[in-house]
């Protein structure tokens, strides 16, 4: 255990080694400072922030240069196009990150001060440290010397500005916001659901107990996002003896006659749920094995996916065809897709 007042020397220092008597030896202090050449010539202190201010000019053109190929490099289907923008972003994104971050480093090497310093060890005191604190940050701004070299300032300032610029214009192209298309899929009041992939209608009559029918909604294959709006609303109807299902308050019509619908999509990672068991009503998930129980509304009882599969509230239409009341009550797929 050492114990200094300061760090000055020729101070005593006391060292207590366990099992030892006291030993006392003098305080070698700091090792002297050797200056720089930007410390003793004014002529490489201004060279240097010459250098600095050009880093930082570097970067500003590396961000210009970025955009410049995002914005004004027009794609088609040469591919030579596409190598050139990719050129002029991965040229600019390196000069704009490389000029900023070797200027900071060069700055600090070559202007701000590199002395050593200590200093005591003192009480605790609120107001006292807000003072301290203080006084640091002036210290650093005074030391830094951005307060005095205008040309660092300014260009540092620019190049910070412009260079999380890119990142921004690189998020853009992941596309429009969702909005509520996760929340909202084909089905709707009166929307006959029919077989997967052929369209046709399916009649209450032709599900019989431990069948198992894969469904789309009427008219899905007519669209022109198809697999966008069938990866939502892919639906697995099955029917089972009704004193066999306990459905809660509140979707006690939402089946017809032990007839249920449910998402086919996995609340884990969006897999398809596209085995059924008979005998003990289970749906289960190939890929991560979430297994579902159908007597329970799906409830999860074995396997990583969080929650049941969404219910979709059925129904027969005059002609005895199957409909949907409604579209899900909740989001279907993935949790996540709930939580965004």
């Amino acid at each position: 255990m050492a114990d200094s007042s300061n760090g000055a020397p020729g101070t005593s220092v006391t060292v207590a080694t366990p099992g030892r008597e006291l030993d006392e030896f003098e305080n070698p202090g700091l090792p002297p400072h050797r200056p720089r050449l930007a410390d003793r010539d004014r002529r490489a202190e201004k060279r240097a922030e010459r250098q600095v201010a050009l880093l930082f000019f570097i970067s500003v053109l590396g961000t210009l240069l970025f955009f410049a190929g995002y914005f004004f490099v027009p794609l088609d289907q040469s591919v030579e196009r596409l190598r050139l923008q990719n050129l002029m972003l991965g040229l600019g994104t390196a000069f704009s990150m490389l000029g900023i971050g070797v200027g900071i480093v060069h700055w600090a090497k070559t202007l701000m001060p590199d002395h050593e310093i200590t200093e005591s060890r003192h009480e605790i005191r609120p107001e006292r440290d807000r003072q301290d604190a203080e006084k640091i940050v002036n210290d650093v701004l005074d030391e830094s010397g951005i307060k005095r070299r205008p040309l660092i300032r300014n260009t540092l300032l620019g190049a910070a500005l412009l260079a999380p610029l890119p990142a921004i214009a690189i998020f853009r192209d992941l596309g429009p916001l969702p909005g509520n298309s996760l929340k909202q899929t084909m089905w709707d009041t009166g929307v006959r659901l029919t077989r997967d992939p052929s369209g046709t209608p399916i009649r209450a009559s032709d599900v019989t107990i431990g069948s198992a029918f894969h469904v789309i909604p009427e008219g899905l294959n007519e669209i022109e996002n198809k697999l966008e709006e069938k990866a939502k609303a892919v639906v697995l109807l099955m029917r089972l003896d009704p004193e066999e299902l306990n459905p809660s308050p509140g979707r006690e019509n939402w089946g017809y006659d032990g007839i249920v619908a449910y998402s086919k999509i996995c609340t884990h990672v969006g897999c398809p749920v596209a085995l059924y068991e008979q005998q003990t009503h289970h749906l289960l998930c190939p890929c991560h094995q979430s297994t579902f129980d159908l007597e329970q509304e799906c409830k999860v009882i074995f396997g990583p996916a969080a929650r049941p599969l969404p219910q979709l509230p059925i129904e027969v239409d005059d002609e005895g065809y199957l409909v949907a009341s409604s579209d899900f009550q909740e989001p279907v797929g993935p949790s996540f897709w709930e939580r965004g």
